[in-house]
């Protein structure tokens, strides 16, 4: 299920969270303490990163252009990261950390109006999360850097979120195995894919209800009620 899983840049991408400790960091950081500004440089080259790679694609970008992206030097950069490859990795880990964390917040999902919007708030946060992080998501899925950690994150994070819609889908009695746990992953992860590589010229509010009604309905079969989208 996870092969299914590709991604690309999306440009209304905002900045990424600060890094919280050298942990979030480098092969350069490690064992390291950084102090509030050493987190602070550190955020704004992995946030340089992700804009760079989005713009360039993983294989194009240069270290050149991170640095240059995040106003820094070339001696900061190597101060937290030994390569854009250690730049690309400590951004994954910081991305399979969040959707992990996502996939945990999931509540319950029935039949009914309060599943439909407890389904509706999930994807938001899905979708924002896949947004901000494309081209990472697209380097580790589409095999554009030959890196097992980083590909074992990727598939990791997608595992999760698929496995909290299928706890919660069984949970309330949907239908079907796993089979339909897949494809209705691989539907979302499909949309996230196109939504975050072009504009789509749809309105974000009713793009987002008509997506929820869609896996709602592939949860449970359940038709759309008058009150709810």
């Amino acid at each position: 299920m996870a092969e299914a899983y590709k991604s690309t840049r999306n440009p209304s991408r905002g900045p990424l969270r600060d890094a919280p400790d050298a942990s979030g960091g480098g092969t350069a950081v490690q064992g390291r303490e950084l102090r509030a500004q050493g987190r602070k440089t550190m955020a704004k080259l992995l946030d340089a990163g992700v804009q760079v790679f989005g713009e360039r694609g993983f294989h194009a970008a240069r270290v050149d252009d991170i640095v240059r992206a995040a106003r820094a030097s070339h001696g900061t950069f190597y101060l937290y990261f030994c390569s854009k490859e250690d730049l690309l990795r400590a951004l994954a880990v910081q991305c399979s950390e969040q959707i992990e964390a996502l996939a945990t917040t999931l509540g319950d999902i029935g039949p009914d109006e309060p599943g439909w919007r407890e389904l509706r708030r999930f994807l938001d946060e899905f979708l924002s999360t896949y947004s901000l992080y494309g081209p990472v998501i697209r380097a580790w899925m589409e095999d554009h850097v030959d890196d097992r950690q980083v590909n074992r994150l990727g598939v990791g994070a997608f595992t999760a979120i698929a496995t909290a819609l299928g706890q919660r889908m069984h949970a309330a009695g949907a239908p079907g195995g796993d089979a339909p746990v897949a494809s209705l992953m691989a539907l979302l992860e499909r949309f996230a894919y196109f939504r975050a590589s072009r504009p789509l010229g749809f309105d974000d509010e009713v793009t987002l209800d008509t997506l929820t009604s869609v896996l709602h309905r592939g949860f449970f079969g359940a038709p759309v009620l008058a009150n709810y989208p």
